[in-house]
């Protein structure tokens, strides 16, 4: 017996269509609003630690996952100049057990195209081009779901996995919204030259950090970390520009990286916020997780093993309890809550650290630590 039996998720994201996954698998009728009109083939790529692979496996998504993805071991801090010399090699953590690759590097669509075929597999319905609108949550035992403002019907629970700018945030009514950083991040998609064999950042220089995640045996994306500027109206020819012109400094792979931005890769831009949600992540019958709750820089690249956790966690007690009770709810803010904030804090100092300038800082040790307390199941 499950303690729902009809769930409406906002949002087709990582989190979102996790928790879709592993409700339609218990049995919920489920469906999922997801505001955009398609799946997205855009972005760049994304860094997934063994927590988030764990998961991934619980899922049944984790051998599609293998085969997309390009795993690794351990992370290279290189200097800035010509030689681009490695200062540093953090040891290997394997965050979700031996039985996993310590990171994976992958094409954000595939990643999304993936999880989007498991959660239809399973069961759910997901319907695009659907914007939650509104929600009535009087009810004590259901709530009211109205999407492109027309009523969707009622559900046991609504939960608002609809990113940083989370409309159903909103509607629960937590005035609490995403900060910018004081940083902001260019990333490209390009080809990933041999000698390239995991992560590697670039501490230092013209900008706060430069790095390159492979994430295919031909691909990698890459990424210039800045002050956060208003960027967001440049053409794609002066994107390509700035990247070049920023990333002089960098040797190695970056020359790789140069000239394929040269022959035309795209670049986008975007800011690295931080926010928590510290109290209840429900109100009601309505419960917001991943980026809705939660959402740091990606320094630490945690951020979508922590909303694949939200998911995890909230969707096993839901499947393992027979009621929605307070008892949940404690149950489920004790598991989360702590963890996340340790992420979002760590993360937010490693950005800070750089924007101070300090030289001082044990980068790497707030790295390692973190990873070690990620290695512990959620």
């Amino acid at each position: 017996m499950t303690a729902v039996k009809k769930v409406a998720i906002a949002g087709a994201g990582v989190a979102g269509l996790a928790a879709a996954i592993q409700l339609a698998k218990a049995g919920v009728e489920v469906d999922v609003f997801e505001s955009k009109p398609e799946l997205s083939a855009l972005g760049s790529g994304i860094t997934l630690q063994g927590n988030a692979l764990r998961v991934f496996d619980a899922l049944g998504a984790w051998d599609d996952i293998r085969e997309a993805g390009y795993a690794f071991v351990g992370l290279n801090l290189r200097a800035p100049g010509p030689d681009a010399p490695i200062v540093a090699q953090l040891p290997d953590v394997k965050s979700g057990g031996p039985d996993y690759p310590s990171t994976m590097g992958m094409p954000r669509p595939e990643l999304a195209r993936i999880l989007l075929e498991h959660a239809q597999k399973a069961g759910a319905e997901v319907r695009f081009g659907s914007q939650i609108t509104g929600l009535d949550a009087r009810a004590d035992d259901a709530v009211e779901v109205f999407v492109n403002d027309e009523s969707a019907g009622e559900y046991d629970l609504l939960i608002g996995a609809d990113g940083l700018n989370s409309t159903v945030r909103e509607l629960m009514g937590i005035d609490i919204k995403p900060e910018s950083t004081g940083m902001g991040i260019w990333r490209t998609f390009v080809s990933r030259p041999d000698d390239v064999k995991n992560s590697e950042l670039y501490y230092g220089g013209p900008v706060y950090i430069a790095g390159y995640t492979p994430t295919g045996e031909d691909s990698m994306y890459a990424f210039l970390v800045e002050k956060a500027q208003d960027r967001f109206g440049v053409s794609d020819e002066e994107a390509a520009r700035i990247m070049l012109d920023e990333s002089r400094a960098y040797g190695g792979p970056w020359n790789s990286i140069r000239a394929d931005l040269e022959a035309g890769a795209h670049a986008n831009y975007t800011w690295f916020t931080k926010h928590l949600v510290e109290g209840a992540w429900n109100r009601g019958r309505a419960v917001i997780i991943g980026d809705a709750a939660h959402s740091c820089p990606p320094t630490i690249a945690q951020g979508a093993a922590q909303g694949l956790e939200d998911a995890f966690v909230l969707t096993e007690l839901l499947t393992q309890r027979d009621a929605v009770d307070q008892q949940l709810w404690d149950d489920f803010h004790g598991r989360r809550l702590p963890r996340a904030k340790a992420v979002v804090e760590a993360s937010v100092q490693l950005g800070q650290w750089q924007i101070d300038g300090n030289r001082d800082a044990d980068t790497g040790g707030l790295i390692y630590g973190i990873a070690q307390h990620m290695a512990q199941p959620a």
